[in-house]
């Protein structure tokens, strides 16, 4: 992965020329004011990476691009023609073994903005500004990048930084943790949602800390990255278009297939309504989502990649009738600041043979950064479940998955907490519950236990209740006046009673966590066993 790395991504990495579009001819095809449009160009192999047609430089046949609604592929020259409005993103769908250049901040530059009256002028922050009439030729530059079947990506929730204060806190507890960990090997990276808390104008310090991980880096729009001041969903992500391009996309990497989506759908102030979103997709991405699956092979293993869980998207049914019948599709979040594996079955209308793995992920702010700070002046921010924060690294392999939780502050084998009494009597041990709380646990995992360091291990049973640990640290921090979160009922802890033979002594409890990928993970506590 480090040589894929230096041969097909370093060569992009400052030579971008412009962070709205890819090259394209200036003159103009129609006036702008006109509706109905035809975007045309073509999608050529930039051999020299000046972001230029030259001589020589050949169209790429086969080639998805996209209006957001409709998916055409460029003909055997690499053209391509499709319809356009005046508030439309044109964009390439990243072809395996193929890459698209990144700007300075190693954000992929995959689209062209078609905006000819630019965005609302009244926003707090700005949006795009007016782009003119839609260009003779709107040309998409790709070089050749080698994809191996098997890989890594990188997996941020919500580091929803509301400050450069909060951007430090990121940047010193996890994005230097991240960077420290080259050996991640990591192909690219994606933040789910929650770029930044509010305050837009904390996307460029976010960006340009994350860029120090050296990887193009993909994101997923959030509840906190919208224009509060639209009075529609159509214009609530004026300003994550400037800066990120389309809300939601596609691309390919080896031979999975990842979809960005926006799920957040947004309604200003009415008369009857303050402003407030759901969870919600809408008729022009489903119509996106239904042309782009369609050229995708049914054994080829989709990712799905959005912000609010969707188990929580009010028309989901429908995203539910496409991905379904496919027997390799698995989809991620964030949102809700703790870690979850949702199995997404018939109890929620799906029709599939095999459950829908939907995965919420863990997040980089953790608790919105609250909590008493440590040594170096951050918060522990403590998720809700009782799991510290970090971020994942999923690794793919054809068809094949797995996720692994990346706890910062902490060691990497750092997977869970065991929790049980100092001391016991020899009379209750059999009254004596051991609680653990496995962070990337789920319904699929194995936990079992065993004392003493000999004898059988005994399987521990699966309980839904809040993490004792944290429940007792929030009472301490709100004693003290300390902002606090409220605990969730996490699902990943398991409980198993002490042996009834253990003898008077120090004794180590051990605890194995079985993942369904095949990952082990142990965690020790010492107890003392009293007469």
């Amino acid at each position: 992965m480090p040589i894929l790395y230096s041969c097909c991504f370093a060569v992009f990495l400052f030579l971008v020329l412009d962070a709205h579009a890819p090259a394209h001819e200036t003159s103009p095809q129609a006036e702008s004011g006109t509706k109905d449009q035809s975007a045309r160009g073509v999608v050529y192999e930039d051999k020299n990476n000046n972001q230029s047609r030259d001589a020589g430089e050949a169209g790429i046949p086969g080639i998805g691009i996209s209006n957001g609604r409709d998916v055409v592929q460029t003909d055997d020259q690499g053209r391509y023609e499709l319809k356009v409005d005046d508030d439309d993103i044109v964009f390439v769908i990243k072809p395996r073994n193929w890459m698209t250049p990144v700007d300075h901040d190693n954000l992929p530059q995959f689209f062209y903005i078609h905006k000819p009256g630019g965005s609302p002028k009244d926003f707090k922050y700005a949006g795009v500004d007016p782009t003119g009439p839609l260009p003779e030729s709107i040309d998409f530059p790709l070089r050749r990048c080698s994809e191996p079947d098997k890989f890594r990506a990188i997996m941020f929730g919500d580091p929803q930084p509301r400050n450069i204060k909060e951007v430090e806190y990121n940047t010193h507890d996890v994005y230097e943790r991240v960077i420290a960990e080259a050996a991640h090997g990591a192909a690219f990276g994606v933040t789910l949602g929650d770029i930044v808390f509010d305050d837009l104008s904390m996307m460029g310090p976010q960006n340009q800390a994350i860029a120090l991980i050296g990887i193009p880096w993909y994101n997923v729009i959030g509840n906190h990255d919208l224009n509060y001041e639209a009075a529609d969903d159509a214009h609530s992500d004026e300003t994550f278009e400037r800066v990120y391009g389309p809300a939601y996309y596609s691309f390919n990497y080896g031979p999975t297939h990842f979809m960005v989506l926006d799920d957040v759908m947004w309604h200003g102030p009415t008369d009857d309504a303050k402003a407030h979103y759901h969870g919600g997709l809408g008729a022009e991405q489903m119509q996106f989502i239904r042309n782009d699956l369609a050229l995708i092979p049914d054994d080829q293993l989709v990712v799905l990649m959005m912000h609010i869980p969707l188990t929580e998207v009010t028309d989901r049914q429908e995203l539910y009738r496409l991905i379904e019948q496919r027997p390799a599709a698995v989809s991620i979040s964030a949102h809700r600041h703790f870690m979850e594996h949702r199995f997404i079955g018939k109890e929620d209308g799906w029709r599939g043979k095999q459950k829908h793995h939907h995965i919420v992920n863990v997040t980089v702010c953790g608790s919105w950064w609250r909590g008493q700070k440590d040594e170096r002046g951050i918060p522990h921010t403590t998720m809700s479940d009782g799991g510290p924060n970090g971020y994942s690294v999923m690794e793919f392999d054809g068809r094949d998955y797995s996720l692994t939780m990346k706890p910062v502050g902490r060691p990497a084998d750092y997977q869970m907490n065991i929790y049980a009494p100092e001391s016991v009597s020899l009379a209750d041990l059999p009254d004596t519950t051991i609680l653990v709380n496995v962070f990337n646990g789920s319904v699929r995992s194995r936990v079992q236990m065993r004392v003493g360091g000999r004898g059988a291990w005994q399987t521990m049973t699966q309980v839904t209740m809040n993490d004792p640990a944290f429940v007792a640290m929030c009472e301490r921090e709100k004693a003290i006046g300390l902002g606090v979160t409220k605990p969730h009922q996490t699902p990943h802890i398991w409980k198993a009673a002490l042996p009834e033979t253990l003898k008077p002594g120090t004794q180590l409890i051990e605890v194995r966590a079985s993942e369904e990928s095949g990952n082990t993970f142990a965690g020790r506590r010492v107890i003392r066993v009293e007469m």
